[in-house]
């Protein structure tokens, strides 16, 4: 029995010190405090309050500090255990809580956060007050740099982690944001320019971004700010919201680009960007709400151009700006357009750039200029071409020069004055196949029969001149023959009865030309039918040819003569000597010159065509 009871003894301690070695080793000390990372903060800053527990009961209840003086933006809980081992012996482990609250002050002054609360096991355990400095405005990172030891017992709880394992609950590092707006911290809008000091002409980049911490469901309206003063473009506007994580003042958000823009200062000075709006709906199906956001309202300053700008130089020539020609020929015939597009690449205000005119000799004739834009923007900065596109017309043969061209601008990146230049361009302008030297008409007419040259004198034309003599006997004078007075009397008669004839004739001629000048300016008009058949066509030469023709088919009826092949001088010359009122002379004209540059300049749209289509109609209508 003693020997049983000894090895009963023996097997109890033994399984006493099993489990005691067994089991971990808790700490029968509780810590309960809270530290603050900055003394000093600005009434729109934000700062870090962690309440810290380490091996607290299973049942303690905390209670995090509140006060009015205070909002608090943002908070998480997070736990972790450690373990240490100490001379061989059992291990030591505890379990530490943390309660990191974001926070701002709502007013300035020497404020005092309350301490916080842990109940368990009956009783009431409290954490020290802290004191904090309130400043007006936004200290930013220099509030707190002068916090870098955080008031109240800072003291490590995971100083007996290995070195090699980094700190689970290191502060995020926060970046420079937007503040957190009062009341609206959980969903708002910001907008944001690159820069708040520019040159005249100078590219700022517009954003506005939405700021949440909720759902969103949909943006129902966005109203942008009025722009006063800015040219704008738009560089961005996303058809679906994706989100971008973002930690503002230690507050993790989810942020969605709304809109991104690409202004342009026109006058110097400082220049206010009013506040955007916009409707946005959050939650889901039923749950949803719809709120209303206004986002803030923004300066910039708006330096202008420095002094010594060369000539031509204007607010929009802000940028790195490249001028080129391009010519579509340089030797062509007479008659033979020519094509020369005047381009400016670069980036800066493509749109609002205006590149140099392009002049010529009197020699050419310089038609008004189509422009074609392409902006293409890269990084938020726009940037592209401008092309603008002239019709050159040579009036005789000969060489001519189109001279070089500038376009000063001002360089943001150097902040100097450049120019950029182009070299002349010579034009050989050659006879064409007809061998004309010079255009007799402002058109290339097309061929027709009335078309063809007339009173040009040909090689086989011209005869010499002959004298034939014929000898004969001398006879009795005519005067003494019995025929002589019928031979006198009868070409008197005949004279009276030619007349008679002839006026009866005139009244029938007046007549037959009459009707034949109606026939013709009926025929003229059936042509402008068939030119209005060909106005919806692709192609628009042969429309402009087709209304050419029936105005030319026209006019000549109406002035007795054909006048194709005149030149609008001489056309007019024989309109106003045939009493045509001037209104009428300058429909005409402007008809013809619309049909000229539309034959060799493009065609233009179609309500440039039926614009020309009703101006021929209304100069056919109502005439003397």
């Amino acid at each position: 029995m003693r020997r049983t009871g000894s090895s009963g003894s023996m097997r109890a301690v033994l399984a006493l010190l099993t489990l005691l070695a067994s089991a971990p080793a808790w700490a029968a000390s509780l810590e309960f405090y809270q530290t603050v990372n900055s003394e000093e903060v600005g009434t729109e800053d934000t700062f870090v309050l962690t309440v810290v527990t380490k091996d607290a009961p299973e049942d303690a209840k905390i209670r995090l500090p509140r006060s009015d003086d205070f909002e608090v933006l943002n908070s998480s809980r997070s736990s972790q255990r450690s373990i240490s081992l100490t001379g061989g012996g059992p291990p030591v482990i505890q379990d530490v809580t943390k309660y990191v609250l974001t926070m701002r002050a709502n007013r300035a002054g020497n404020l005092t956060i309350p301490p916080a609360e842990m109940s368990a096991g009956g009783k009431t355990h409290r954490t020290e007050p802290l004191q904090i400095s309130v400043k007006p405005g936004r200290l930013g990172s220099s509030s707190r740099a002068q916090g870098g030891t955080p008031q109240g017992r800072a003291r490590d709880p995971f100083a007996n982690l290995p070195s090699s394992q980094p700190d689970p609950f290191a502060d995020d590092p926060e970046e420079d944001s937007p503040s957190i707006p009062r009341g609206d911290s959980d969903l708002f809008l910001r907008s944001s320019l690159d820069r708040d000091e520019v040159f005249v002409g100078e590219q700022v980049t517009l954003s506005l971004h939405i700021y949440a911490r909720v759902d969103l469901s949909s943006v129902d309206s966005v109203m942008m700010p009025k722009l006063e003063g800015f040219w704008s473009e738009e560089l961005d506007s996303p058809s679906r919201l994706e989100p971008e994580q973002k930690v503002v003042g230690g507050v993790p958000y989810r942020v969605y680009l709304l809109r991104r823009r690409a202004i342009f200062p026109v006058k110097s000075g400082t220049l206010s960007i009013s506040a955007a709006e916009a409707d946005i709906t959050t939650g889901f199906l039923f749950a949803g709400h719809r709120l209303h956001r206004v986002s803030n309202a923004l300066k910039v300053k708006v330096l202008p151009l420095p002094p010594g700008a060369p000539p031509g130089m204007s607010n929009a020539n802000v940028g790195s700006w490249r001028l080129d020609v391009d010519v579509s020929q340089t030797r062509v015939e007479l008659g033979q357009p020519v094509t020369v597009k005047v381009i400016l690449e670069g980036t800066g205000n493509v749109k609002n750039v205006t590149p140099p005119k392009l002049v010529g000799p009197e020699a050419l004739k310089v038609y008004d200029p189509t422009t074609l834009d392409k902006v293409t923007p890269v990084r938020s900065k726009v940037q592209g071409r401008r092309v603008v596109e002239y019709l050159v017309m040579a009036q005789r043969t000969g060489t001519f020069t189109l001279p070089a061209l500038e376009f000063p601008f001002f360089d943001v990146r150097t902040r100097k004055y450049e120019v950029s230049r182009t070299e002349p361009i010579t034009l050989t302008v050659e006879a064409a196949a007809g061998g004309a030297s010079s255009l007799s008409s402002s058109s290339t007419p097309t061929p027709d029969a009335a078309n063809e040259p007339k009173n040009l004198l040909t090689p086989t034309g011209l005869r010499p001149v002959r004298f034939q003599a014929r000898f004969v006997v001398p006879s009795e004078p005519p005067w003494k023959r019995a025929y002589f007075l019928p031979l006198v009397a009868a070409p008197l008669g005949l004279l009276l009865g030619f007349a008679l004839l002839g006026g009866v004739r005139g009244r029938l001629a007046t007549r037959s030309e009459a009707d034949r000048g109606r026939q013709q300016a009926k025929a003229a008009r059936k042509r402008l039918v068939e030119a209005e058949k060909l106005q919806a066509g692709a192609d628009s030469g042969a429309f402009y040819a087709e209304v050419e023709k029936a105005l030319h088919g026209f006019l000549g009826a109406r002035l007795g003569g054909p006048v194709m092949g005149l030149t609008r001088e001489v056309i007019s010359e024989r309109m106003t000597t045939a009493g045509v009122a001037p209104e009428r002379r300058a429909r005409v004209l402007y008809v013809l010159e619309a049909c000229d540059l539309g034959r060799y300049g493009g065609g233009g749209d179609a309500a440039a065509r039926q614009q020309v289509l009703d101006a021929a109609v209304a100069a056919m209508e109502g005439w003397a």
